[in-house]
């Protein structure tokens, strides 16, 4: 501003004895920048699963020194329509727009003209960033873990695998991939819904019916809470009939007994990266994967067979 050293340091020490603050609403005015952003969702908002990954992108714009609206649509195309031109009436500049499970999204005319990041969904023949947790990868890390335990021919799946579902269809092609690598394939598959009661009912029709696998795994958390209960009403003991591993890493993973071994989703990353991307002056246009950790609890052991020829020979 062309003033002298001596004139900045008595107008700095002017602001800090008058606790001056900067008007960000003023500044905004100038510069077409409210130094805010937006988060769209359809349910992630109230969805308990999911709170970490709100955190993860609010705590990420406060570090940016950015402010979050946060607006859930419910599904509906009025709503979501309503809402986002609400968040662009008030200045936000950019928008994430996040799905409580990865799935592909019809992204609005209105919504592609802004800058604009995907959480957990991705778009069909668009280019916009998207941030998604890598499936396919957990499937495997989850695979490896029940073949570490000595788990190889009688493994079975446990979850829906409907086409449209695109988290159960990239795990499973992940198992699948590693076990064909190790020369070997499941047992075999139990469809069934993603809750505890269905996935209940279907695994212990799949156990009267004489099956006798060393290891389930379950497409989340919730069937396996339906897993333990059908086994459990059969006298049948984790991990000493057979082994379990999930995926989410919810809190069922550690309220289950035994606790459960879980491939987590990385809710706070996700939201963390998300933000990142959409205050990065020139965004990517792919797609991001977000590793996923496996969370080692007690529901896998050596499998049945394994276990009684180590208490025969003492070893």
């Amino acid at each position: 501003m062309r003033i002298s050293s001596d004139a900045e340091q008595r107008v700095r020490k002017a602001a800090r004895e008058l606790n001056y603050r900067p008007s960000l609403l003023a500044r905004s005015l100038r510069t077409n920048l409210s130094q805010t952003i937006g988060l769209v969702s359809d349910v992630i908002a109230t969805e308990v699963f999911a709170g970490e990954l709100v955190r993860g992108s609010m705590s990420t714009a406060l570090l940016h020194d950015h402010l979050m609206f946060i607006g859930e649509t419910e599904g509906d195309p009025e709503v979501e329509k309503r809402l986002v031109q609400s968040m662009l009436d008030r200045g936000v500049g950019g928008i994430v727009y996040a799905a409580m499970y990865t799935q592909q999204v019809r992204i609005s005319k209105t919504l592609r003209e802004q800058p604009l990041v995907l959480l957990n969904c991705l778009a069909r023949g668009k280019a916009i960033p998207s941030v998604i947790p890598d499936e396919r990868e957990g499937g495997k890390t989850a695979v490896r873990e029940l073949l570490q335990n000595g788990h190889r021919d009688q493994i079975v799946i446990v979850g829906e695998k409907a086409p449209h579902v695109l988290a159960g269809a990239e795990r499973l092609a992940g198992v699948q991939e590693v076990l064909q690598a190790e020369g070997a394939e499941l047992a075999g598959s139990i469809d069934t819904l993603w809750w505890p009661e269905y996935a209940y009912q279907a695994v212990r029709d799949y156990l009267l019916a004489g099956n006798r696998p060393s290891a389930f795994i379950c497409l989340n958390d919730r069937i396996a809470m339906g897993t333990y209960q059908a086994g459990r009403e059969l006298g049948m003991s984790v991990p000493q009939d057979f082994s379990v591993v999930s995926f989410d890493d919810s809190d069922l993973a550690s309220w289950l007994s035994p606790q459960l071994t879980s491939v987590a989703i990385p809710h706070f990353e996700l939201g963390r990266r998300a933000v990142e991307l959409l205050l990065t002056p020139d965004r990517p246009t792919g797609v991001v994967r977000i590793p996923m950790p496996l969370r080692v609890r007690a529901s896998v052991g050596p499998p049945p067979i394994r276990r009684r020829r180590r208490a025969r020979t003492g070893s």
